[in-house]
């Protein structure tokens, strides 16, 4: 797959078959449309090709509930999984105020056709999009013959089957409801972050574990409690520092503000199994497979400690039955 950039430097796209979307989350709806257009295109003995945009809309232009979003994917986790789907070519556009108040006209000619040279456009039948998002596909339908484009619709059960919805996804994350978010998107919630130190509390009880930051203050995260995770340190190449390519560990994870020990700021600390290596400032790559309670306040250390033993065995439960 190859990625472009730059608006002014695209190749001469074979044949493009062109679909238009954030696709936040790549999630199983999402990799239908996908699938369906690499078909197309092998039908066509053309290319699919991918626009995308960075960063996502809502964050330039606002959103219908003023409510700040939290994404599924950074720019680089869409692309990765964009890459298994079999697309030939993404096209990151990056979205300004200026692009976003082109008129819908101005966005089917300099955009699409100039841009693309589309053999066919793939779109659902209520995309919008251009100034006061006045564009839509009846547009793009009466402005196909002077153009010369194929019009192809995406289902409307694909687009509106709620069991599919980034909406729906975020808002399970963000609940915690992992398990049901995992399953929509078609493979485990994972993040990435820098190995941080914390109070290092963890340790006195037998627990010792990796405060984690995340880089990207765009990046949902899921909600407060205790998960059973993998953990990957494969590009943990940090100078002077031991390396672990291709290594895989199980660990649980907490997020939260530690209410046993009067903890006010969110965060997120991993206990990494059978591991015990200096990695401060190392990235890492976390994956949530399971919920296995909610953020709760026991009644001093000895109870904690109790806890997370009971934790530590549930979570290699879900390992054993994965």
């Amino acid at each position: 797959m190859q990625v472009h950039y730059q608006l002014e430097q695209l190749p001469a796209f074979k044949n493009a078959i062109v679909t238009i979307g954030t696709f936040d989350g790549v999630h199983t709806g999402h990799q239908q449309i996908l699938h369906q257009l690499v078909a197309h295109a092998r039908e066509n003995n053309g290319e699919a090709v991918l626009v995308t945009f960075h960063p996502h809309p809502r964050l330039i232009v606002g959103n219908f509930n003023n409510q700040p979003i939290k994404l599924i994917n950074t720019l680089d986790e869409r692309l990765e999984r964009i890459a298994k789907t079999g697309i030939d070519h993404v096209v990151v556009v990056p979205f300004t105020a200026e692009f976003a108040n082109q008129t819908a006209e101005a966005y089917i000619r300099n955009f699409l056709v100039e841009r693309f040279r589309p053999h066919t456009i793939v779109i659902g039948y209520d995309h919008r999009f251009g100034k006061g998002r006045t564009g839509n596909f009846q547009l793009l339908e009466s402005y196909k013959e002077q153009f010369g484009y194929c019009l192809k619709e995406i289902p409307a059960e694909i687009l509106h089957n709620n069991n599919i919805s980034s909406t729906l996804i975020r808002k399970l994350t963000a609940e915690g409801n992992i398990d049901e978010a995992n399953y929509l998107l078609g493979y485990a919630f994972y993040f990435e972050g820098t190995v941080i130190k914390g109070n290092q509390l963890g340790r006195t009880i037998g627990y010792p574990t990796a405060n984690i930051r995340i880089q990207d203050g765009d990046k949902l995260v899921p909600g407060n409690g205790v998960y059973a995770v993998t953990i990957e340190m494969a590009h943990c190449l940090v100078p002077g520092k031991k390396a672990f390519p291709g290594s895989i560990y199980k660990g649980m994870m907490n997020i939260g503000v530690r209410p046993t020990v009067d903890g006010t700021n969110r965060t997120i600390e991993v206990n990494i199994f059978d591991f015990n290596e200096d990695i401060y400032d190392a990235p890492i790559r976390i994956t949530v497979h399971q919920l296995l309670r909610h953020e709760q306040k026991f009644n001093g250390l000895d109870a904690l400690k109790h806890q997370l033993a009971l934790d530590k065995v549930a979570a290699l439960q879900v390992f054993l039955e994965a």
